[in-house]
């Protein structure tokens, strides 16, 4: 059974950086899906942000290509979100999925509660 759970989120100014990190245990990469991470804020469509297969292949949107880049870390089942020059409208609930390799991306699957990134201006 996959288990996905986020951590790192914060609070920091524009132009700051974040680290986000998801366990992820019990789960096997298959040839369709990805793992990746999709952002959630009040009012706005729910985004996909960074997907990365197995064979570390990595997207991005336009939206936050050139600032974030995911990576991850087999040996210690987990996914890692390191977002640099942060804007205020990154400001969201970021959660990691399995999701589809885009983008565009759907979500397949998420069980974390999110973690909560605040960018003031």
């Amino acid at each position: 059974q996959v288990q996905l759970g986020e951590s790192g989120g914060g609070s920091v100014q524009a132009g700051g950086s974040l680290r986000l990190s998801c366990a992820t245990s019990g789960y096997i990469y298959s040839h369709y899906y990805c793992l990746g991470w999709f952002r959630q804020a009040p009012g706005k469509e729910r985004e996909g942000v960074a997907s990365i297969d197995e064979g570390g292949t990595t997207t991005y949107p336009n939206s936050v290509k050139g600032r974030f880049t995911i990576s991850k870390d087999n040996a210690k089942n987990t996914l890692y979100l390191q977002m640099n020059s942060l804007k205020p409208e990154d400001t969201a609930m970021y959660y990691c999925a399995v999701l589809t390799c885009g983008p565009p991306y759907s979500i397949i699957s998420r069980q974390g509660q999110g973690t909560q990134v605040t960018v003031a201006a």
